[in-house]
């Protein structure tokens, strides 16, 4: 078994420390060591495990570890991804057991990618590094995906969409087929988004209007 831990000890760790226990159960592969956090002393411990120190304590673990990062903040997760600098530590792609794949040998997969319960792939797609699809999310043929993206629960994202880097997808909200979006937009709980997206704005509403710079 791989030893693995979690950056991160608020309620999405717990949430992937869960989605853990579950893969284990299918095919013993993680042994969870507990988790990493800057804002909690040493030891702090919740139901699944306890705070093994921070970024400090990180950078110097001495043995190979697999670290997820569980912040669903994409500023945040370019930052921490380059200030950790251990070379023992990796990031592998973690997928809830119940991820329905079209086509798994068509599925492109950079590195630390969250892929959580109830979400559905389709064929011919490509994800960067650390996007966190957490619930339900779906996304169509030929979507391409840069880094650093959070979609939140029950996305929807039609076929041939580009998806460039540090983008947050509300809950509920859906992006119609082939459309671009660029970097750092917000699109905001319930919205369809029906025209390219230009940086550094937020869409809402039905259809979903720019309304406001980030």
């Amino acid at each position: 078994m791989k030893d693995l831990a979690i950056y991160g000890f608020g309620g999405l760790g717990r949430e992937i420390t869960t989605l853990i226990y579950k893969l284990n159960q299918q095919q013993q592969e993680w042994n969870f060591r507990g988790y990493f956090d800057d804002g909690f002393a040493v030891g702090t411990g919740n139901n699944y495990g306890k705070v093994l120190g921070g970024l400090q304590e990180l950078n110097a673990w001495p043995n190979p570890l697999n670290v997820v990062l569980a912040i669903a903040n994409g500023a945040i997760l370019q930052k921490l991804s380059g200030l950790i600098t251990n070379p023992n530590v990796s990031f592998p792609n973690i997928l809830a057991p119940d991820v329905f794949l079209f086509d798994a040998s068509t599925l492109q997969l950079g590195r630390g990618n969250l892929i959580t319960y109830g979400c559905r792939i389709s064929c011919d797609v490509k994800l960067g590094d650390f996007n966190i699809l957490n619930g339900c999310i779906s996304l169509g043929h030929d979507v391409h995906v840069g880094n650093y993206n959070i979609f939140f629960p029950d996305v929807r994202i039609s076929g041939e969409t580009t998806i460039g880097n540090h983008n947050l997808f509300g809950a509920g909200s859906f992006v119609l087929q082939r459309i671009k979006i660029g970097n750092h937009i917000r699109l905001a709980p319930g919205s369809y988004l029906l025209r390219n997206a230009k940086d550094n704005y937020l869409y809402m509403g039905n259809p979903a209007k720019r309304t406001e710079n980030n």
